[in-house]
């Protein structure tokens, strides 16, 4: 019969949140400064004591120290709304196609894949696609008629024509011109988002077939 881990948080790898105890001893709060303020004064020479710049100015400082513990309690405050409101804004990407780069191309069953490349001027882009073990199984060529965006579709066939099975399949383009120079573009392929989750720099997209892409990459939504 298994047990559970009395300490959940190193049962799960991370440091676990400080106790309170901890947590007083490692800080002085108002209570704390006025007493050791009290103490000073107690103990302070008569002949010599404090003068009022050096009262007055500890005062200021623990002023400055509380100021200072308000503003953080209120950035993180602010900071963890921001992040609840990216996370129910994100939310409503669910389901929806976004355009962004990547060497992947996901195959729905029984569908379509596509997406873009920018392509330097006019000429032809030749697309070849492989499968999960690098083997080609499609070249196609699409056109450019100018500099600017070129769309390409891929049925899901191989050479034979044959259907594919669904999937992750990889993708290359390679633009040439009329003169035969040749560029390798890099591909902005659609993919379709199946969840989102928040990370620590920001919205990340987990799309069907492509994995998990950070939300600054989707270059257009569906």
């Amino acid at each position: 019969m298994s047990t559970i881990a009395n300490d959940i948080y190193s049962s799960l790898g991370i440091a676990g949140a400080p106790k309170a105890a901890d947590k007083k001893a490692e800080s002085l709060g108002q209570a704390d400064f006025l007493r050791l303020m009290t103490e000073q004064l107690k103990h302070q020479d008569p002949l010599k004591p404090m003068e009022n710049s050096a009262f007055l100015g500890q005062l200021a400082q623990f002023s400055t120290v509380q100021g200072i513990e308000g503003l953080n309690a209120t950035v993180n405050g602010f900071a963890g709304s921001m992040a609840t409101d990216q996370l129910l804004r994100g939310a409503t990407m669910v389901g929806r196609e976004v355009l962004l780069p990547s060497a992947k191309l996901a195959l729905p069953d029984g569908g379509e894949a596509g997406g873009i490349v920018a392509a330097p001027s006019s000429g032809m882009v030749t697309f070849e696609i492989t499968d999960p073990n690098g083997l080609p199984v499609r070249q196609f060529t699409v056109p450019a008629k100018a500099a600017g965006e070129v769309a390409f579709e891929w049925d899901g066939t191989n050479t034979a024509g044959e259907k594919l099975p669904p999937g992750a399949y990889g993708i290359t383009a390679r633009h040439v011109t009329e003169t035969g120079t040749a560029t390798s573009l890099g591909t902005y392929v659609r993919g379709k988002v199946q969840s989102v989750s928040v990370g620590s720099d920001g919205l990340y997209l987990d799309l069907e077939g492509l994995g998990t892409a950070p939300l600054a990459h989707v270059l257009r939504v569906g």
